[in-house]
């Protein structure tokens, strides 16, 4: 009985004292393996006498157990303590800056519009705006275009369904502010315009910005 508590308290002893999970199977197999200090002491029990062997038996297997059950706790410890080692290493520091944006540019087109409205805005022009997608009326008609002008024509304007058309000029948005404004009016109607022309100096699409004024005493 004293050989086996002398077993468990040394072999508990350098269960605690290992570092690491190889350390700490070497351990496991010197007082659990094969050719373990507590294994043949089991093996000894052939040399008692046979009324002794039961319950020198059943006290060196609830040894084994106790032992089974320290392995089993300083394996978690391990690898408990392998894995606050690691995520102390890295850790994410929440108190550092955090990266900054990339700070990016407008599109020269739209700091010019931008820049023109500022202007004729210091100057009392309001700004009006309108579909780009136009009707005929708004388009050509009401600003007296002939029919047979080739503007009208699909090979300078852009048609859609219903008649419809992408606006060739910013034109219509002063026919739609005079339709629902009346004078003094002072806009300036700033937008996409779209042409069936596409070369080395044309785009299909390009920007307008027109102006309309309409009050006494205006030349």
């Amino acid at each position: 009985m004293q050989e086996i508590e002398s077993i468990v308290a040394a072999a508990l002893a350098e269960f605690a004292g290992c570092e690491d999970a190889v350390a700490l199977e070497n351990s496991k197999a010197k007082y659990l393996g094969k050719t373990g200090r507590l294994t043949e002491l089991l093996r000894s029990l052939g040399g008692l006498p046979a009324a002794a062997r039961p319950a020198a038996g059943a006290r060196i297997n609830k040894a084994k157990g106790r032992l089974e059950a320290a392995l089993e706790r300083r394996r978690h410890e391990l690898s408990d303590a392998r894995l606050a080692r690691q995520l102390a290493a890295d850790a994410l520091d929440v108190s550092l800056p955090g990266r900054g944006l990339a700070v990016g540019g407008l599109h020269p087109i739209t700091r010019t519009v931008q820049r023109i409205e500022a202007l004729f805005h210091s100057l009392g022009f309001a700004v009006a705006d309108g579909p780009e997608i136009e009707d005929d009326f708004h388009n050509f008609t009401a600003l007296n275009t002939p029919e047979n002008h080739p503007a009208r024509s699909m090979q300078d304007t852009f048609y859609v369904e219903g008649g419809m058309v992408l606006r060739t000029h910013t034109s219509p948005i002063q026919v739609r502010y005079m339709e629902t404004h009346a004078p003094p009016i002072k806009i300036i109607a700033p937008g996409r315009v779209y042409r069936v022309d596409s070369d080395a100096t044309h785009s299909p699409m390009f920007h307008q910005v027109e102006g309309l004024w309409i009050d006494e005493n205006v030349t």
